[in-house]
């Protein structure tokens, strides 16, 4: 047992007095119910539900698409039926950043059948694993998250419609000491209630962006490295609400500013350990699992952008120039390109995945990179040659998609998605993807009254 994981019948005794029960949505975010600590048996062997709308309504949980009957999961038609969540005792821990808390990730099934829900993004990383132990082998996985702090109490800021932000830097201030001293007492108490509960940090920095951070994940097995993202997502805005701050991990808050990145650290071993993507003898010592699984991930990259850049400030980010992922590209120790190759020894080396925002579902982007690169080694892919300059030169990757609208068209063409996951989810994707582009296009913004108001 991992020595954060708690017993649950010692949850009394350690003082806790309420145990959530999560689980993620389609945007990454955790949802579930609050158990009292002394109903938590009952949970263990019940499970506890939840409505399936969670899985199916948008970012601002309109039941627009519900009513309109356009999902099979869940609509008037059959009633907008429960899921019921299982818990995986193996994820309970305290959520050490709430007073008397646990938390405790959790899978939904079927209410009737006790299956697995298809659509949860856990279980579908969950079936990816089981792909990849069936090969004999294990991915391991390491995410790098950025966001935007501000000075500003977080209903204030909503209620002022997001005006006068006040970043907590002024200045560029990437990998400086002093521009974070200042703010040391709020990130110290962060790790340390991160590491209470289960979620250990690499390191931290101020980044270059006004107001921009940068924390890194401890690498490890994707599904608990994803659990740890969710929960960690959750403790910084928490912690920054309490402190009378707001954060922030869209991709691209700010005009002029850079974006915030989630870039993924991804390799392989075998069952024993052994790690596949090294070679004593090959150039730079890349064995041909790592060039295969390289070019799996490219060639499946524009199907994926979907998951990988889900909003439509995704591409702000994406389309920026950035060093924010550059269409299919790969080269060594080099952020112009998508995928950059880093390390040299055998339990160092390993790629780095620049594509995804900060704004993306971990769990989907794992399971899109982990399926693109098995796919990739199990049809031995030739990788393109790797990019020894400025990507940027290059001309553009037209199949690359540049906004969420492409990108949703991507997906529901590529055939790699369809055949892995099934019409259904797939369709179920379409749908969301579509209402986020539809609504972006119906709405008057700021942009447009300053453009054109009095110019036209």
């Amino acid at each position: 047992m991992k020595d954060y994981v708690l017993d649950p019948s010692e949850l009394e005794a350690l003082g806790i007095r309420t145990v959530i029960v999560a689980s993620p949505d389609l945007q990454g975010r955790l949802i579930g119910r609050r158990i009292p600590v002394d109903g938590f048996d009952r949970v263990i062997e019940n499970g506890v539900d939840v409505c399936t709308c969670v899985w199916a309504w948008d970012l601002e949980q309109g039941l627009e698409l519900i009513d309109a009957g356009l999902f099979k999961l869940c609509s008037m038609h059959n009633g907008v039926p429960d899921a019921t969540l299982r818990v995986d005792l193996g994820t309970l821990r305290r959520a050490a950043w709430l007073e008397n808390v646990a938390i405790c990730f959790a899978d939904p099934v079927d209410v009737r059948t006790g299956e697995p829900l298809a659509i949860s993004p856990r279980v579908m990383l969950k079936q990816e694993l089981a792909r990849y132990a069936e090969l004999g082998m294990q991915p391991k996985a390491g995410t790098e998250l950025e966001f935007y702090l501000f000075r500003n109490e977080q209903r204030e800021l909503r209620k002022n419609g997001f005006r006068d932000l006040d970043p907590t830097t002024l200045i560029p201030s990437d990998f400086m000491i002093h521009e974070g001293n200042l703010y040391e007492p709020f990130f110290q108490k962060l790790r340390d209630d991160l590491l209470a509960s289960g979620v250990q940090m690499e390191a931290a920095q101020s980044e270059w962006g006004s107001g921009q951070w940068e924390m890194t994940f401890r690498y490890g097995e994707p599904l608990e490295m994803a659990d740890r993202h969710a929960l960690y997502k959750l403790a910084v805005r928490d912690s920054a609400a309490r402190a009378g701050m707001t954060a922030t991990f869209m991709a691209r808050p700010l005009n002029g500013q850079p974006g915030s990145s989630c870039h993924v650290h991804f390799s392989v071993q075998d069952a024993a350990g052994e790690r596949l993507f090294w070679s004593d003898t090959a150039a730079e010592n890349m064995s041909e699992t790592m060039l295969s699984a390289i070019g799996g991930v490219l060639e499946h990259a524009p199907a994926f952008m979907a998951w990988y850049s889900p909003t439509i400030n995704s591409y702000r980010r994406n389309n920026s120039g950035d060093v924010a992922g550059n269409g299919r590209t790969w080269g060594f120790d080099n952020r112009t390109t998508t995928v950059r190759v880093v390390g040299h020894k055998p339990e160092h080396l390993r790629f780095e995945f620049r594509l995804p925002g900060a704004d993306t579902n971990p769990y989907l982007t794992l399971v899109a990179l982990l399926a693109s690169a098995r796919d990739g080694i199990e049809r031995a892919v030739a990788a393109p040659e790797p990019i020894r300059g400025n990507a940027y030169l290059l001309p553009a990757d037209e199949e690359m998609p540049a906004d969420l609208q492409q990108a949703s068209k991507a997906f529901v063409a590529a055939g790699f998605p369809r055949a892995l996951f099934g019409e259904d989810i797939v369709d179920h994707h379409r749908v969301l993807l579509e209402n986020e582009w539809k609504t972006f296009m119906a709405a008057v913004s700021d942009w447009d009254l300053n453009r054109y108001f009095d110019r036209v």
